[in-house]
C-alpha cells in the first residue's frame, strides 16, 4: 500500500512529544518538553483544516498532557501533577512527586478507558533506575505502581484493556503487563519486546484498533509495528533520527502524527546519544503519515 509521509509543521521543538488528537474539536494537540529551556512555549495545538496554530507556555518541563472531560488539561510536569486552564493560562498543583529524588521528573503519560491519568518519571541525567510509575485516578488520588525505571516511556492499553504497555528507554525493554479496567492495576509484568539490537531506542507508543502497538525508535528514526504477540510486523522510516512519540488522528483515525526532537545536549555520561553540533534538518518537526489504510482508537479524557 502507497503511503505518504509529510513535514507538516516546521517548527524546531526541542523536545516534541506526546501527539494527542482531540476527536471533538477535530485537533491536534502535543507537548515540547523541554521547550522552556529554550525560550520556546510548552504546549502546542494544532487546527488540520485551517493550519493554524495555538501554543502556551509554563515555567516547568512538560513531561505528558491530557485533556479533561470537564475541559482544560491534566500535566505531568517535571516536579508532580498539575491542572491547566487553556483560557486562563492556570496551573493548580494536585500533587508533588519524588520530592526526595530532585533528579526525578515526570515525563511521558496516558489515560486508559476508565478515565485515570498513567505517567512515569525519568532520571534527568539518564543513568540511574530511581524513577517510578504513577497513576493520578479521577478523585486526585496519586498511586505508584511500579519503580526501578530510568526513563518511562510508550505507556498505552490493548484495545480490550486486559494488557497495558510500557517501556523503559535506558533499560531497553517494552514490558507487557496484565490490567484490571475495574481498579488500575496492573501485573505479571513480562517482557514485551527489546531494542537492545536496534540502532534506537524506545520513545513514545500508541496502540491501533487491531491491537498492534506502534513505537517511535528515537536515535533510530523508525516507527515500528509490533504484532501483539511481540513481533515486528513492519518497520517505517522517518526523514528525521530524533523521533519522539506517535499517534493517530484525523477525521477516520487513519491518519499517522509524528513528533520529533531538534534537542542534541544530553547530560548523561552513557553513549548511547552520538554528540551531535547542531539538529538535523528538519529535526523537532511536527510530521503526518497517511494512506497506511490502518485507524487508531480515539483517546480518553481525564476523568478527574
Amino acid at each position: 500500500m502507497t503511503y505518504r509521509i509529510e513535514c507538516v509543521l516546521e517548527i524546531g521543538n526541542h523536545l516534541g512529544e506526546g501527539p494527542l488528537w482531540d476527536v471533538e474539536e477535530g485537533k491536534l494537540f502535543w507537548v515540547d518538553g523541554t521547550g522552556r529551556r529554550v525560550g520556546e512555549p510548552s504546549l502546542w495545538q494544532y487546527d488540520p483544516r485551517t493550519g493554524n496554530t495555538r501554543h502556551w507556555s509554563v515555567d516547568h518541563d512538560v513531561g505528558a498532557m491530557a485533556l479533561r472531560r470537564q475541559g482544560g488539561a491534566v500535566l505531568a510536569l517535571d516536579q508532580g501533577f498539575f491542572l491547566f486552564d487553556f483560557q486562563s493560562e492556570q496551573l493548580d498543583l494536585i500533587a508533588e512527586i519524588d520530592t526526595d529524588i530532585p533528579r526525578s521528573r515526570l515525563n511521558d503519560g496516558k489515560v486508559d478507558r476508565r478515565g485515570r491519568f498513567f505517567a512515569g518519571a525519568m532520571d534527568d541525567k539518564e543513568e540511574a533506575k530511581i524513577c517510578g510509575l504513577w497513576r493520578l485516578d479521577p478523585d486526585l488520588t496519586v498511586v505508584k505502581v511500579d519503580d526501578g525505571i530510568i526513563c518511562s516511556n510508550g505507556p498505552c492499553w490493548s484495545p480490550d484493556d486486559k494488557t497495558f504497555y510500557f517501556a523503559d528507554t535506558f533499560q531497553q525493554v517494552m514490558w507487557s503487563y496484565d490490567y484490571d479496567i475495574e481498579s488500575g492495576a496492573i501485573s505479571n509484568k513480562r517482557e514485551f519486546a527489546s531494542s537492545r539490537e536496534e540502532p534506537g531506542f524506545y520513545d513514545g507508543s500508541t496502540v491501533d484498533e487491531e491491537g498492534c502497538i506502534w513505537n517511535a525508535m528515537v536515535i533510530g528514526g523508525e516507527l515500528i509495528r509490533y504484532t501483539p504477540d511481540g513481533e515486528v510486523e513492519r518497520r517505517i522510516g522517518m526523514p528525521v533520527r530524533n523521533i519522539t512519540s506517535v499517534n493517530f488522528g484525523g477525521p477516520n483515525l487513519d491518519d499517522i502524527y509524528v513528533t520529533s526532537m531538534a534537542r542534541v545536549s544530553h547530560p548523561a555520561t552513557h553513549e548511547h546519544f552520538a554528540k551531535q553540533n547542531q539538529p538535523q534538518f528538519a529535526a523537532g518537526s511536527l510530521f503526518r503519515i497517511t494512506g497506511l489504510g490502518i485507524r487508531g482508537i480515539e483517546e480518553p479524557r481525564f476523568a478527574g
